[in-house]
């Protein structure tokens, strides 16, 4: 060790030193922060699987309430379609023939919070429902409708 590096001369030198060993330290802030991301993770998953549900009850909706059809098209021609290309929202989509027809909600990737579509870029103001709790989440398949009255303010 070079003499101009070597500060055990210093007075203060012992007090300066951090007696706790720096790989455990670092350990224990690396297993936190592994734990935090998988909590995290599991929460984005669940949202997405909550979304599709989502999806799913609408279409049963649908299907329960026009018989089969809608304006002379068999029921198979509408359906909802999740769409998570978007930075802050999942967008559920109601597609007819396939196509993209009409924005149906948007619900946010990182809360699960549920909005009703203000236009086809932003959600309207105030949360509709959260996906995370399960009071909502049980509430919105039961009696989410296709055509998204459940979505205006309580």
């Amino acid at each position: 060790m070079a003499p101009y590096l070597d500060m055990s001369w210093h007075p203060w030198y012992d007090t300066c030193i951090d007696s706790k060993p720096m790989t455990t330290t670092l350990n224990k802030e690396f297993s936190d922060f592994c734990a935090q991301r998988d909590a995290q993770n599991t929460i984005h998953l669940n949202i997405v699987k909550y979304a599709l549900m989502l999806c799913d009850a609408l279409q049963q909706d649908y299907q329960k309430r026009n018989y089969g059809y809608r304006a002379g098209l068999p029921y198979s021609n509408y359906s909802y379609e999740l769409d998570s290309s978007g930075r802050k929202y999942h967008k559920i989509f109601m597609c007819i023939n396939g196509k993209r027809d009409s924005i149906h909600a948007f619900i946010d990737k990182k809360t699960g919070e549920v909005y009703k579509p203000a236009s086809v870029k932003a959600p309207a103001k105030g949360v509709r429902y959260d996906l995370r709790l399960i009071k909502d989440r049980e509430w919105l398949f039961a009696n989410a409708d296709w055509a998204g009255s459940y979505l205006y303010k309580r």
